[in-house]
C-alpha cells in the first residue's frame, strides 16, 4: 500500500527549517514496523499541495501500532500547517512506493476513475483505501527530468526533496 501525506506551511520563511525537520521525520518514520520506505517531494503546481511525503506501507494496521502513534504527526509544525493543503490518503494497488531518483520526477494526477494514457503518460492508477479519501483514484508516474513536457494542469510534477529512506527491519521492532 501507499500512504501519502500532503501539506504546506503558512510561513514560507520557515521552509528551510521545515525541510530539515521533515528529513529527520522521514528517517524516523522509516523505523516504524510495516513502513518500507519514506521520501519527500515538492511541487510548484497551483492545484496540488506543495509538499508530498510518500511512504510504502504493509497495510492499514501500521497506523494503529504503538510505535507509529508515538512518532507520527507534524510535531511543533502543527500550528503552521496550512489546512487548505493538508491531505492524508492510503492507496491500494502497489506493494511498494515507486523509486524516484535525483534526475527524475513524480507525477501525480487525481481523477474520479482511471484515465489510461492521460496526458500521454503511462500511469499506475491507485484506488483510495482509507484515511481522508480526498480522491477516488490517484495516478502515479515516474519520469526522467528530460521527459517532462507540457502536461494538463490536473497533473502535478513533484521533484525530489529528500533521500529515500528504507526500513532495514520493516517487520521488526523499532
Amino acid at each position: 500500500m501507499i500512504f501519502m501525506s500532503q501539506s504546506a506551511i503558512t510561513d514560507p520563511k520557515r521552509a528551510v527549517d521545515w525541510g530539515n525537520w521533515y528529513e529527520q521525520h522521514l528517517h524516523i518514520m522509516a523505523t516504524v514496523p510495516g513502513v518500507f520506505s519514506a521520501q519527500r517531494f515538492l511541487t510548484a503546481s497551483t492545484h496540488y499541495p506543495p509538499s508530498l511525503a510518500l511512504y510504502g506501507v504493509a497495510n492499514a494496521q501500521v497506523f494503529e501500532g504503538e510505535y507509529y502513534l508515538s512518532v507520527r504527526g507534524m510535531g511543533e509544525w502543527l500550528p503552521l500547517i496550512d489546512r487548505r493543503w493538508y491531505r492524508r490518503n492510503l492507496f491500494s494497488g502497489l506493494q511498494t512506493a515507486p523509486e524516484v531518483g535525483e534526475n527524475q520526477v513524480l507525477l501525480i494526477c487525481d481523477q474520479t476513475k482511471p484515465q489510461e494514457g492521460f496526458g500521454g503518460v503511462q500511469w499506475e492508477w491507485l484506488p483510495v483505501a482509507g484515511i481522508d479519501c480526498s480522491t477516488p483514484y490517484r495516478g502515479l508516474a515516474v519520469l526522467g527530468l528530460e521527459q517532462v513536457r507540457q502536461l494538463p494542469e490536473t497533473v502535478a510534477v513533484y521533484t525530489v526533496a529528500s533521500k529515500r529512506y528504507i526500513n532495514a527491519n520493516p517487520e521488526g521492532n523499532p
